[in-house]
């Protein structure tokens, strides 16, 4: 993966390549985005551009020996750890991210873009939410003790470190703190405050903007408009925020119930994200923005009525109730406890 094969955030670009120019590599660096907006692509071609031979004009030259292998993700000095768990996929009863290491490949070359609920569908692992468990710190601390392969960095690349328990963090807080000579850490996040802070703070933090449409056009990216669920969700908060408006209290505990009927713990985070995104919109046409809210024309008249009738707080408050429906689902909260509190807390905070 080269820069010149990634649409927008050239600034970062920039950033990143200065970085390397210059010698002054971080220890860690946490890349924090949307999802699907492209921050792996962005982690992928800067540890190519670390340890390409051949640099040119700020990019990679993509021939090199270290630049073939990174780009078929087969470098012998970088390291992939992502959330998995046990699958039909895998005979192992507590599978690492080893495990998937082929199935992570393809997914990754075929679209980098991905986002967290493509990658369960590939590991087999629908319904279950994935985890980056203490094995996986045992693994990259032992991998780390060896010698390099090649002459350039020791990379890990750990996608989602929102996804480590604390015991999996503490295992691992020395070594980001205090790496060995010539290796980095790059953490890839869509929620950055739920990384622990003491990994946080190790970091230094970069924000993956999000891309334009015709950013997105250039990429294997799907637009939120796009994907299956999407209909889904948006048939729900429809029917939810109509509720609220017509101040009908048994229509909003009916929605409650559609949000905790879907089927399964990430479709369910899933829609938290979605709210969230949709109380966005609403915010930006309060404010006559709706033309950088990206809004499809034929759900215009919806977030115009709603942006309407909401009270001014209502944005503000609601965002942190979403927020926290999502990490009660991520400690196994009851669902339809979870939903309840969160269609009646839009209820009164209207």
């Amino acid at each position: 993966m080269r820069f010149a094969d990634i649409p927008g955030n050239e600034e970062l670009k920039k950033t990143l390549v200065s970085m390397a120019d210059s010698g002054r590599i971080p220890h860690a660096l946490m890349l924090y985005e949307n999802e699907g907006c492209g921050a792996l692509a962005l982690a992928l071609a800067y540890v190519q551009y670390i340890n390409c031979t051949g640099r040119k004009d700020g990019d990679s030259c993509g021939e090199c020996p270290s630049c073939r292998v990174m780009s078929r993700l087969v470098h012998p000095d970088t390291y992939f750890i992502f959330p998995v768990n046990a699958s039909r996929k895998t005979d192992v009863r507590k599978p690492l991210s080893e495990s998937f290491l082929d199935i992570w490949r393809e997914l990754v070359l075929s679209n980098p873009y991905f986002i967290e609920s493509d990658l369960y569908n590939a590991l087999g692992i629908e319904g279950k939410s994935g985890v980056i468990a203490i094995a996986e710190a045992k693994y990259i601390l032992e991998k780390l003790s060896l010698s390099p392969v090649g002459d350039g960095y020791k990379s890990v690349l750990l996608w989602l470190p929102e996804k480590m328990n604390q015991e999996t963090a503490n295992k691992l807080l020395k070594v980001v703190e205090e790496p060995p000579d010539k290796t980095q850490f790059i953490f890839i996040t869509h929620n950055p405050d739920r990384v622990l802070q003491t990994v946080f703070s190790r970091c230094q933090n970069y924000r993956v903007m999000p891309l334009t449409k015709e950013e997105r056009a250039k990429t294997a990216s799907v637009s939120p408009e796009e994907r299956e669920e999407y209909a889904e969700f948006m048939a729900v908060f429809r029917k939810l925020m109509e509720g609220v408006m017509a101040r009908d209290l048994q229509t909003v505990l009916d929605s409650a119930d559609m949000m905790s009927a879907l089927d399964s713990k990430e479709k369910q985070k899933g829609f938290c994200i979605f709210a969230a995104e949709a109380v966005r919109k609403i915010f930006l046409c309060r404010h006559g923005l709706s033309e950088t809210a990206d809004i499809p024309d034929s759900e215009k008249p919806f977030y115009d009525e709603v942006s309407k009738k909401a009270g001014k707080a209502f944005c503000a408050r609601i965002i942190p109730v979403i927020d926290r429906s999502a990490m009660l689902l991520d400690r196994n909260v009851n669902q339809k406890m979870v939903f309840c509190d969160l269609a009646g807390q839009m209820f009164l905070n209207f």
